[in-house]
Parts: structure tokens; C-alpha cells; sequence
């Protein structure tokens, strides 16, 4: 066993320094874990990862069944929760969906809040996600805690929260849910096929029979026969589940001090762009669905901080393009678009989700949920 060990660290620190030297951004990690990345080195890499696959995957199905068998303690609080999650690794949307639902509930009259870990925080500072969600919705409260269970009672307790949003709460399951909203890529829905490492796969995907929605993301990226392809088998592990279909709709330009321009304004017009984001052929996607003249674009992890050093290269480099503006996400903005050293105007691509497929039903259940959490004031 000790032998297995030394091996499993051993191939973990080979992959990591092959991967660091290799400098691979997201879109060069999934073209490796897709093999679209072939090379004898890409090959090995991709077998190293396979062999950390076994671990974490049996890592995550021991803590599953932990909580499928009632063997973990689960916490149930006085209000309605409703997660909204994921399979894979980022990039699926769930930020929009937040926001969605979020504006849904507020509109018709309940104290909502959202809860989230806050991947990334620093002490007293919010993350990315954080901060866009601040910027949009600024009425909404939104408590960070890694302790998912004590974020809710905060929510309730301190902002009388009646009904809580989980960001990012599909693998959290210390806290119980009254409804698991899973958003699925249309652009990578199985994560390759693999567990991390390996694939992008969070859990295995025996995991979506825990949900009560299915939401494809990005759905207008693929045609009607793969969209049913997908929603079949997603359906196979949950056939209880809701099937939503979504999109990213852009909506407009803003920048930093809150300015708005319609997408028409850099249409036809080249332009420089930037993301750090999970998914980054979303983003590309987008641009190019606003009528962009794309002339470059530059990819970074997902929740870059952009450190000063960093930002400085990338204004000269936006500025050594001649290019009426820089694009990157709202995401992005909130970080770096305070302190952007540019000359070039630095814009944000805001975009707003809309349900294409399944909102009619979706809303029932919803309303079910509004009823219960008003139900607790009438009391």
C-alpha cells in the first residue's frame, strides 16, 4: 500500500511538472485530455493522468456513499435551498443561472440570498464571482463561507433570508437542498469521459441521479439531434428530472465606471480579447455571435487574479494591437477593470441567460418553492 502511495505522489508531481512546463491553458488542457493533443509526450501525460483518475474517483464514491447511506451527517435549515451546480470542471454558467433565479424569486417577493464557498477568496475579499454577482445584483445577499452549512444560517439568521441559492452546491452535500438544479455543458456535457485528472468530470456521472433539473447550457452551439442525445442519456440516471435548454444571450458593452454601449458599436471593427474563465470557447462563441472582428485572444486560468505585472503585459499587448477595444468577460472585469493600465478601452461582454426549452415547467416547481419560503413568515 505505502509502494502505491509513493507511486500515485511520484506520477502526480511528473504530471505537474510536465503540465507547468508545457504552460497549458484551459483550451490546451482539454485538447490534451480530448486527444485532440497528440504527441508521444501528450500520450504519456494522458496515461500518468489516467492512473490519478483511479484515486480521486474512488475517493469521491466513498464520500457519496458516506452521504447516499446516511453515514454523514446532513444539515437541514428552516428555509427552502435550491443548488445549482455541476458534473464537470467550471465553464458551465452557473454564475447566469444564479442570477436568473436569484432576479426570479426577488421579483416576486422573496428574501432571497445566495451562499457560496468562495473559491479563491482572500480574507475580506470577495472573489470574481462574487463581485459580478455584487455588481448585478446588489439587493441580493451573498455570504462566503467554506462552511456551507454555517453561510446559511448567517444568510437566515443575520439577512432573514426566506429562500437560499447554493452557488456551486451540487458536490457540497453537507448542506440539504429542497432542489438540485445541475447545469450541463453543451460544449463538453461527459467531461471527456473521465474523472479529474483525466477528463473534467467532477464525480462520476452516476452523480446526476441526485438531480431534480437538468439545464443545458450553450444549447444554441449544437443541433437538435446531439441536444437530444444528451438530454437521453442525462434522463437515463434521473428520469424524475426536469430538461431545460438555455443561452448566453450578450446584451450589451460595459465597462468599469458602469458605462453601456449596444453590441453594435465594435461590430465589423477588429478588437483584442482576454478571459479567464473555465470554458473559454463559450466566450469565443459569444464574440463571435455579436458580430466581432476578432484580432487576437489571449486565455488565462480560470479565476485569474490578474496581478499587477500580469495586467501591465496584457494592456501593452492590447495596446500594441491598434485595436479600438479590449473584450473580455464580466467575470474579468470586476478584477482587472479597476485597475486596467491601458490606453485602450477595456470592455466587458455582459450577457444574461435565457431558458429556450422547459421554463414553463421549470416555473411550477419554483413557485412550489416561493410558496414554502413565504409560507414560513405567514406563520
Amino acid at each position: 500500500m505505502a509502494r502505491r502511495i509513493r507511486r500515485i505522489v511520484a506520477a502526480s508531481e511528473w504530471a505537474k511538472n510536465q503540465t507547468d512546463r508545457l504552460v497549458l491553458g484551459p483550451s490546451e488542457f482539454r485538447d490534451l485530455i480530448s486527444g485532440r493533443r497528440r504527441s508521444v509526450s501528450a500520450a504519456l501525460l494522458r496515461t500518468v493522468l489516467a492512473g490519478l483518475e483511479v484515486p480521486y474517483t474512488a475517493a469521491v464514491r466513498y464520500r457519496n456513499w458516506h452521504f447516499d447511506t446516511s453515514r454523514a451527517t446532513v444539515t437541514k435549515v428552516e428555509v427552502p435551498v435550491i443548488s445549482v451546480g455541476n458534473l464537470t470542471l467550471g465553464g458551465t454558467g452557473k454564475t447566469p443561472a444564479v442570477e436568473w433565479l436569484a432576479r426570479w424569486f426577488d421579483e416576486r417577493g422573496v428574501r432571497v440570498g445566495i451562499v457560496s464557498r468562495g473559491y479563491g477568496t482572500k480574507t475580506g475579499v470577495p472573489n470574481d464571482e462574487a463581485l459580478e454577482l455584487a455588481e448585478k445584483l446588489p439587493q441580493i445577499p451573498h455570504v462566503l463561507d467554506p462552511d456551507r452549512v454555517r453561510g446559511a444560517r448567517k444568510a437566515i439568521d443575520e439577512f432573514g433570508c426566506q429562500l437560499l441559492l447554493l452557488d456551486d452546491g451540487f458536490q457540497h452535500r453537507r448542506l440539504a437542498r429542497d432542489f438540485d438544479l445541475v447545469l450541463i455543458d453543451a460544449l463538453e456535457p461527459f467531461g471527456y469521459e473521465h474523472v479529474f485528472p483525466r477528463g473534467t468530470l467532477r464525480e462520476p456521472l452516476t452523480g446526476w441521479r441526485r438531480a431534480s433539473a437538468f439545464m443545458l447550457t450553450r444549447s444554441e452551439m449544437i443541433d437538435e439531434a446531439l441536444r437530444n442525445q444528451i438530454r437521453e442519456r442525462a434522463l437515463t440516471f434521473a428520469p424524475q428530472a426536469l430538461w431545460l435548454e438555455a443561452t448566453h444571450a450578450p446584451q450589451s458593452l460595459r465597462n468599469v465606471r458602469g458605462g453601456e454601449l449596444p453590441l453594435s458599436t465594435f461590430v465589423d471593427l477588429p478588437v483584442a480579447a482576454f478571459c479567464g474563465i473555465g470554458n473559454p470557447r463559450g466566450f469565443r462563441h459569444a464574440l463571435a455571435r455579436s458580430g466581432f472582428d476578432v484580432l487576437a485572444v489571449r486565455e488565462f486560468a480560470d479565476h485569474f487574479p490578474y496581478p499587477a505585472s500580469e495586467a501591465t503585459a496584457l494592456a501593452h499587448w492590447v495596446d500594441g494591437l491598434g485595436v479600438p477595444a479590449a473584450i473580455c468577460t464580466f467575470k474579468d472585469l470586476v478584477k482587472i477593470g479597476p485597475r486596467w493600465p491601458g490606453k485602450t478601452p477595456l470592455w466587458a461582454l455582459s450577457a444574461r441567460l435565457e431558458l429556450l426549452t422547459g421554463q414553463a415547467a421549470f416555473e411550477v416547481q419554483l413557485e412550489a418553492l416561493r410558496q414554502q419560503a413565504l409560507a414560513r413568515v405567514l406563520r
